[in-house]
């Protein structure tokens, strides 16, 4: 995290005490500073979900989208495989005495894959335009704390309204006013919505959202919707990433057991989930290289606040608090899961600072049937459970859930006497247009969480800040509280990490008492990949290291 004199970075310890990301050390990562033209021009195949959006960065916020577009789109910073920041775009990122005030400086020579340059603007104009209600963008809430933000969330605003905090100085320098103090910026600004976008993007977004122009280590090469999509190393590429294939193809199953079976026979290179099937064999089946260690995602359900008998009221306290004691999560990672999760404990992960295992409160993620049953029956005191009421929890059928979600829904009817049962759908993209829509309006509905930046902030703002909700983020069941709000507020003012991370524990024992969403484990990264490829590891994402691969 980034304080005024002090450059803390999340996840992976501190680059310099100075206040400058310059200071970060230069482009390359762990595997050298080779020339990114170099390696091999093999393309390899990767398994990934259909997006459920248009290429857009602002309107990305699933996997499906957000894996190719992370390779697609370079960002002012990078973060490297351990979670380490990097200047990419930027040469410089410098706060005044407050952090109130960015200035930012980017490097000479970049350019989109169209020919044309990254300048200042391709920023400030990316931005405004994200932050703009009449856009209707999915990532709209993460510029909510730069100046003007709220003026283009009004009504009536003017399609090109540009946010107030953001002043272009010349063509390789900007400057960013923010609303409030923010030590996390720097690190905020590695996340996919901050992307710069050409100035063809402004002239059909429709169409640039099928064919993206892009600035990055690959470049857009097709995209044949449901089957695959097709990514080629941009040669022109200015970054430190070094790229050791020809491309990627991420091609989109509904069964991850056919993928499986596709990367034993050599039609697949890169699974990155494992499907029900295969967890308690991958790790010895000689016919794969197999992965399964420590990660940074963590695997929820939410609950939305529109849900009947789960307002955020003291009923839907107390019924949130019943389902989540209900729930016998260590069987379920020793039975189901086979060892590829982890016993959860808070709403972020241990492998970023700030975890903490026992927090207050922390007990409501405990299996604990006795308790479940005695707030379940002071609910029904409020306002009465029928035997014609089901607990559901939606989840898309192509990513090896259901056996999980069969195993929660077991352990809800058992323990509760009520009717339980997961609720799924077809495709990854199916589910996510549902969550987008408010539909899910009598079911609770799967949440697993990738970080977007090696911070706390990036697991409880993005999930639970009401900047977040209605549309304009990842708050997709539409919880607010003030005082969490105004704890992430402080959080970001912090003058240290451990200041912070204080912070942000506090904010997590708010989330016990009100369980927007309800934990059930760490998931670990594991998957597997053909024995003929080289470069097969996962990054601090839990996403595999796609510019590393070859064969």
């Amino acid at each position: 995290m980034k304080k005024q004199s002090v450059l803390t970075i999340a996840a992976a310890g501190v680059c310099s005490m100075s206040l400058l990301l310059s200071a970060c050390g230069g482009s390359g990562d762990s595997a050298g500073s080779a020339d990114a033209k170099g390696g091999s021009d093999t393309m390899v195949s990767v398994f990934n979900p259909e997006p459920a959006n248009p290429l857009i960065p602002s309107m990305t916020n699933e996997v499906g989208g957000g894996n190719p577009i992370d390779i697609l789109f370079s960002k002012l910073v990078r973060f490297d495989s351990k979670g380490k920041p990097r200047n990419e775009i930027a040469k410089e990122i410098k706060a005044n005495a407050d952090n109130t005030q960015y200035t930012v400086t980017i490097k000479d020579g970049w350019k989109f894959s169209d020919g044309t340059p990254v300048t200042s603007q391709s920023f400030t104009k990316a931005w405004s335009w994200a932050s703009n209600v009449n856009n209707k963008q999915l990532g709209s809430g993460f510029f909510s704390n730069i100046k003007g933000y709220g003026d283009l969330q009004k009504e009536g605003v003017a399609g090109d309204a540009q946010l107030a905090g953001l002043k272009v100085v010349d063509d390789k320098t900007f400057t960013v006013d923010l609303s409030e103090p923010s030590s996390t910026f720097p690190i905020q600004v590695g996340y996919t919505a901050f992307a710069p976008l050409p100035e063809s993007f402004y002239k059909d977004t429709k169409a640039f959202g099928q064919k993206p122009v892009t600035v990055g280590p690959y470049k857009f090469k097709s995209w044949e919707h449901n089957k695959a999509l097709t990514l080629v190393k941009d040669t022109n590429y200015k970054g430190g990433v070094v790229v050791k294939n020809g491309g990627v193809e991420f091609r989109a199953y509904t069964d991850p057991t056919a993928a499986y079976r596709d990367v034993q026979s050599g039609h697949l290179d890169v699974l990155d989930t494992v499907p029900t099937s295969a967890r308690k064999t991958f790790q010895s089946d000689s016919s794969v290289q197999a992965i399964n260690e420590p990660g940074s995602v963590i695997q929820m359900f939410t609950i939305p606040t529109y849900m009947k008998h789960f307002g955020e009221d003291q009923e839907g306290k107390l019924r949130r608090r019943a389902i989540s004691m209900a729930i016998d999560r260590d069987l379920i990672i020793k039975k189901v899961l086979s060892g590829t999760g982890v016993e959860v404990h808070d709403f972020t992960s241990p492998a970023i600072p700030g975890y903490a295992k026992n927090l207050p409160g922390s007990d409501v993620l405990k299996y604990n049937p006795k308790k479940a049953k005695e707030l379940w029956a002071e609910a029904d005191k409020i306002s009465p459970w029928t035997q014609a009421d089901t607990f559901k929890m939606a989840y898309n059928a192509d990513g090896s859930h259901k056996e999980t979600y069969d195993a929660v829904a077991n352990s809800i009817k058992n323990t509760l006497n009520i009717n339980a049962a997961g609720n799924p759908l077809p495709t990854f993209n199916e589910f996510r247009s549902n969550v987008q829509g408010r539909k899910f309006t009598d079911s609770a509905f799967r949440s697993g969480w990738q970080p977007d930046y090696p911070s706390p902030e990036s697991y409880l703002k993005s999930n639970f800040d009401s900047s977040a909700a209605d549309g304009n983020g990842s708050n997709d069941g539409d919880y607010k509280n003030p005082e969490f709000d105004q704890l992430m507020v402080k959080a970001a003012s912090a003058k240290s990490l451990d200041e912070a991370n204080k912070i942000y524990q506090q904010s997590e024992e708010i989330l016990f008492k009100d369980l927007p969403a309800v934990p059930l484990y760490y998931m670990n990264s594991n998957g597997v990949a053909g024995k003929d490829v080289k470069g097969f590891s996962f990054t601090w994402k839990n996403t595999p290291d796609y510019a590393s691969l070859s064969k």
